[in-house]
């Protein structure tokens, strides 16, 4: 007989397995949870996009990596748009000034937009990586070689085009000779980086075994014969080449293998911070990490032991961040900004200076304009500046939109390696093959 204060048990129920407690307890009794209708969140056509990006970047590509790029490049950008200033004189002319000159305790700022030395390390790596897939295929050094060069000075053709026109024009149209070298020389500045990097990938094969403590002993005994010796000047350009090989070299160590323990990035982070902070504060050393105009000294022109140890520090530093940034690169939002930014690096390196002269020169037909065409003399300068940066960051859109079709035209043609990332192909074949060989 059924007692009536039990109601019978549900077959249905009884027959559902019940999951055991972690512990081994007795698992919990009780009604089941109803089943909930899950209806998918409705998407955006940007988060679309990402998603798209983010599954069809082949799995085993180190987005650590890209990132570190991408914020390499960021970083020179946003430097250079905060300590450059083109001022309008009453003369006419037009001459570059920097906030640091006027406000040396911004020395801060340029600790943390000059990252150089992580764009250099990331470029060894790369180029280390690439060189030792390219023997692996087969391919000679000179195609590869070749490509890897035409990345890097195909986009630059477009540059020279333009600068060599406005240049003929400004002279033409009655500017000064101070005012057409002050232009040119801040448009053509990112070329010397080009040229340095370029020295360097070509002697990658060489340098890929080469040990970072030989470049950091000709930059410290350059050093001691120029400033300790009183050696000429001239010596320091030395360092132009050693000094940046540095990074370029850890670089090649990070593709050996080496320097993938923690203790790695911590020595590098904590020894390039104190053998700064030593040579800045007892050793006479310029705190800006940056040209500043008018001083004695600069650490960045030609490299110093100061600008050097301070690169340490950050490639100690970025070689700690790439596990979170592994993990960040997962969301699909973040990996599509970082890809992108490295789809369009070249353009967005060559053209960020013009970027700035072309929103100077068209505000300038609107009067001087404080953060812009005035002296960076004083902190609300630096205030106003900081509301320019969108505007900056618009005309550089409109020159990579111009501009762009000449860094896709060498990724085509740059073989395989050449994209961030690789579209989906018809086969499953195919597929497998586009991921090995990204």
């Amino acid at each position: 007989m059924t007692n009536p204060h039990h109601p019978t048990p549900n077959p249905a129920r009884a027959a559902a397995p019940v999951p055991a407690a972690a512990d081994g307890a007795e698992p919990p009794q009780g009604p089941p949870a109803p089943e909930l209708a899950l209806t998918p969140t409705p998407r955006s056509p940007l988060h679309r996009a990402a998603t798209h990006l983010h599954t069809t970047t082949p799995p085993e590509r180190d987005r650590a990596t890209d990132a570190l790029r991408a914020i390499a490049i960021l970083g020179v950008i946003l430097g250079h748009w905060l300590v450059t200033a083109l001022v309008a004189h009453p003369d006419g002319t037009v001459r570059a000034a920097s906030p640091l000159a006027s406000m040396p305790w911004l020395a801060p700022v340029s600790w943390t937009f000059q990252t150089l030395a992580v764009f250099f390390m990331v470029g060894g790596h790369v180029a280390t990586k690439s060189a030792t897939t390219s023997r692996a295929r087969g391919e000679s050094y000179g195609r590869w070689l070749s490509n890897r060069l035409s990345r890097l000075f195909t986009p630059v053709a477009a540059l020279l085009a333009l600068w060599t026109a406005t240049a003929l024009a400004l002279a033409l149209g009655g500017a000064s000779p101070l005012t057409v070298h002050t232009v040119l020389k801040l448009a053509l500045s990112p070329l010397w980086f080009l040229l340095v990097f370029a020295v360097l990938t070509a002697a990658t094969p060489i340098l890929s075994r080469l040990n970072a403590l030989w470049p950091l002993a000709v930059v410290l005994h350059v050093d001691l014969v120029r400033f300790g010796l009183g050696g000429p000047a001239w010596l320091g350009w030395v360092n132009v080449a050693a000094g940046w090989l540095v990074p370029y070299t850890l670089g090649a160590a990070w593709t050996r293998g080496e320097l993938e323990r923690p203790r790695a990035g911590w020595a590098l982070l904590i020894g390039g911070a104190a053998t700064t902070a030593v040579l800045v504060g007892w050793a006479g050393y310029p705190a800006s990490m940056v040209g500043v105009p008018g001083a004695a000294v600069s650490n960045l022109n030609p490299p110093t032991l100061a600008a050097v140890t301070f690169g340490l520090a950050q490639c100690g530093l970025a070689l700690l961040l790439r596990a979170p940034l592994r993990r960040a690169m997962e969301r699909p939002l973040a990996w599509a900004a970082v890809a992108l930014v490295n789809l369009s690096a070249m353009t967005l390196f060559l053209w960020h200076q013009t970027a700035l002269m072309a929103t100077t020169a068209t505000a300038l037909l609107a009067g001087p304009l404080p953060g812009l065409h005035t002296a960076p003399d004083a902190p609300g300068w630096i205030a106003v500046r900081l509301l320019w940066l969108p505007v900056f960051a618009l005309g550089l859109t409109v020159c990579c939109a111009a501009f762009h079709g000449f860094e896709k035209k060498t990724g085509r043609a740059g073989g395989r390696g050449s994209r961030v990332v690789r579209v989906q192909y018809g086969t499953e074949t195919t597929r497998a093959k586009a991921a090995r060989n990204a």
